[in-house]
This record gives structure tokens, C-alpha cells and sequence, in this order.
């Protein structure tokens, strides 16, 4: 059966097309020219779920506006088999896709998976069988959690941690991995949550959980067999910009409290885990404050120290000592003033690890310089342009290593 459907949310249905009782699982999979994939995709997962499911399923081929064969390709199979779906979307987004079919499924369980199937099936089991009993509310497969098996190119790893490393700095985030395209959640939980989601792109999974962890909820982390598709067309950067901007949205919408995440809470009727208050994270505010002080203290005194050292030794040179010097400086006013560890116990270890993040920006600017060296002998005010840029970065992954990994307590 083929629907459409527009990004507003529908009522639940009290039963499928043919007056059958409503399946316990909807998995939905969102497709946007995907002609190549889709077919045997369905093809593995409905052979998967006829062999392994004790529980009537449906699988819903929500299409995003598809400009090739992929929506005639899903009609088909719909025709053939009894338990696929299909339903139309007249624009893109996996957020909206996904908000659309939930928002109008009847099943007791709604899922979610990428065409690719990159997921090892082996872990759909595990990822709703504690919704299923009731014990938890929301299930992510996470590929940063102990157990996982991931193939993938070193660049995705590294921006897939980075990400996740964003998120427990600024929205205190619980859970392990934001991004992994398979995840379940309980529909009665998904109709009070759904409205609050605004994100109809790839930050609506981010979103979604960190509404879920305010809320109270509790989350099901299943550590998955994932393999990188090498043919993925998502564009790296244009989503990890679309993230970000997500992430500051919820941190406005967090302090000014235009979330009503006490009233979701009172109506599910549980206690919040893990965070305390709907505002921001406990002194998150006053610690960026301090530490951005302490980080153009800091900056300044490193380019006072690079021009007074450029006069007598070359840059690669100029730059170690003088990030160096700031560092040592850096992590002691940041332990003492911004994350407000008194007396000596732990100084040293505070002051080695400092040092390795150190090590990083030094990375990042030795970097920089060196491919401003390739190409021509630059000037000082190129220099300057560069490193200032170059340290800006490493400003905002100290932040984040020293709040969550040097200066985090209870480690």
C-alpha cells in the first residue's frame, strides 16, 4: 500500500489496511534515490524478520521525494509482499520522513534503520526487546559502546567521536552514539516527544535523544556489528554544520526554558535520570565564561611570546616554546578558576594530561604552519591569521577534553 504523507503529524491507527490487529514493530527505512539498494535491502530484512520475529512486523519504505526509480521500485515490493508499506514524502529529510511514519503508525514499537543496513540484524532483537517488555523507552544501536565491531575509514571515526564529545560538553548527553542509523522507539513515548522535535534533517536522532534524557526516559544502548558503506551519499560536512547549529538551538532553548520537558515528564510519569534541572548543564555557563577569559588571556600571551621569540629562532621553534609556556599557565588557571579543583592532590596528573591536550594543539598549529610553509614563505601577518585560526579550534577541543576527560569528577 502506498500513502503520502506531509511533515504534520497524523493520528494513530487503531488498525492496519486489512482490519488485522497492528503489528508490534514498524521498521521504517528512509530512502532518497536510493534504486540501487533499496530492493535487496527489503529483500535481507523481510527474510530477517519472517525467520527471527515471534511478533507481527510491518516495514515501511518512506520515500524522500525520490527523482529516480526508488518510489516505483517500492511499490512494487509492497505488491508482493503483505507486510511492506510505502509511503511518500513531496520533500526531503530524514527527520521529517521518519516524525511522518511514526507519527501515523499503529504499531506498539517504532524502528528505523539506513538502506545500506551497514547494522548487523543480528542486533534488532536486542535493540527492542526492552521496549517490547517495557523496560526502557528509546533503543540506540551505538558503535562507541564496549562490545562494538565497526569497520570504517579513520576521518568518520574521528568526527563521529568529536561529535559525541560535543554533545556530553555542552547538552551533558548520556548516551554513547547520537548517529548510528538504528534506533527503536516505544510509540507511546514517540507521540509525546515528536511534537517537541524540530529538526527534520540528520540532527532529528540528536534531538530526539537528548529530549528523551531531559524527559527522564530511559535509553537502551545495544553495542552493534557496523560496517561503513563506501558509497554513503552523506556530505560530511554540510551535516556536521546542520548538527552543530542544532546543538546551539537546544542549548537557547534549554536556558531560556521554552521546552516543556517538566510537563512531558509528569505525563510519563518518571523521575529523570541523569540530569537534574531542564536548564543547561550544572555551571556549564559560568565555566565558558571563565574559560574563554582565561583562553584570550592565554592567547595573548602566547602571540606576544611568538613575536618576541620569532626575532631570534624560526616559527616551528617560536610556536613550541610559546604554546608551552601558555599551556602550563593555561591548565593551572583552568583547574583553579574554571572547574574549581583546590590543593595539590591530583596536580601533576592534572598537569600531564593538560599536556597531552597540549600535544594536540600543538598538532593543530605545527599543522597549520607547516602546510602555510608548503606552498610559499609567508608573511607575519599570514602567520598570525593562521595560528590565531589554528588555535581557536584547539580552544574549543581543550574545553571539551579538559571538562570531560582532565577535570571530570568521579573518573
Amino acid at each position: 500500500m502506498t500513502t503520502s504523507a506531509d511533515a504534520s503529524p497524523a493520528a494513530p491507527r487503531a488498525r492496519s489496511a486489512d482490519g488485522t490487529a497492528p503489528p508490534v514493530l514498524d521498521v521504517v527505512i528512509p530512502v532518497y534515490n536510493e534504486e540501487k539498494d533499496l530492493a535487496q535491502c527489503v529483500d535481507r530484512l523481510h527474510r530477517y524478520l519472517r525467520e527471527s520475529l515471534p511478533y507481527p512486523f510491518r516495514i515501511t519504505v518512506a520515500d524522500n521525494a525520490s527523482t529516480d526509480e526508488t518510489l516505483a521500485i517500492a511499490n512494487r515490493l509492497a505488491v508482493e509482499r503483505d507486510e511492506v508499506e510505502v509511503v511518500h514524502l513531496d520533500e526531503k529529510g530524514r527527520g521529517r520522513a521518519l516524525k511522518a511514519v511514526w507519527s501515523a503508525s499503529d504499531a506498539r514499537v517504532l524502528a528505523y534503520m539506513d538502506v545500506d543496513l551497514s547494522t548487523d540484524l543480528a542486533a534488532l532483537l536486542p535493540l527492542i526487546a526492552p521496549l517490547i517488555s517495557g523496560h526502557s523507552d528509546l533503543a540506540i544501536g551505538s558503535r562507541l559502546a564496549r562490545g562494538a565491531r565497526v569497520v570504517r575509514g579513520p576521518k568518520r571515526e574521528l568526527i563521529s567521536r568529536c561529535y559525541n564529545l560535543i554533545l556530553r560538553g555542552t547538552l551533558a548527553a548520556k548516551f554513547s552514539d547520537a548517529q548510528c542509523g538504528f534506533k527503536a522507539i516505544r510509540a507511546d513515548v514517540a507521540r509525546r516527544l515528536l511534537p517537541l522535535v524540530e529538526d527534520t534533517g540528520w540532527f532529528f536522532d540528536t534531538e530526539l535523544l537528548v529530549l528523551a534524557q531531559r524527559a527522564g526516559l530511559r535509553t537502551h544502548e545495544v553495542p552493534v556489528d557496523w560496517v561503513d558503506d563506501p558509497n554513503s551519499s552523506v556530505h560530511i560536512v554540510s551535516t556536521a554544520t546542520a548538527d552543530l547549529k542544532g546543538v546551539a538551538r537546544m542549548i537557547r532553548a534549554f536556558a531560556r526554558g521554552t521546552l516543556p520537558i517538566s510537563e512531558i515528564r509528569a505525563q510519563l510519569g518518571r523521575a529523570p535520570i541523569g540530569v537534574s534541572t531542564p536548564g543547561v548543564p550544572p555551571r556549564l555557563a559560568t565555566q565558558l565564561v571563565r574559560f574563554a577569559a582565561i583562553g584570550v588571556g592565554s592567547t595573548l600571551a602566547y602571540l606576544v611570546l611568538f613575536l618576541l621569540l620569532r626575532l631570534g629562532v624560526g616559527a616551528q621553534v617560536a610556536n613550541l616554546i610559546s604554546l608551552l609556556l601558555t599551556a602550563v599557565a593555561n591548565t593551572a588557571a583552568n583547574r583553579r578558576f574554571t572547574f574549581g579543583v583546590r590543593g595539590t592532590a591530583g596536580a601533576g596528573r592534572h598537569q600531564f594530561e593538560g599536556l597531552i591536550v597540549f600535544g594536540l594543539g600543538l598538532a593543530l598549529t605545527s599543522g597549520s604552519l607547516a602546510l602555510l610553509h608548503s606552498a610559499a614563505e609567508p608573511g607575519r601577518l599570514a602567520e598570525l591569521v593562521v595560528l590565531v585560526l589554528a588555535n581557536l579550534t584547539a580552544t574549543v577541543l581543550r574545553f571539551l577534553l579538559f571538562r570531560n576527560w582532565v577535570f571530570r569528577k568521579n573518573r
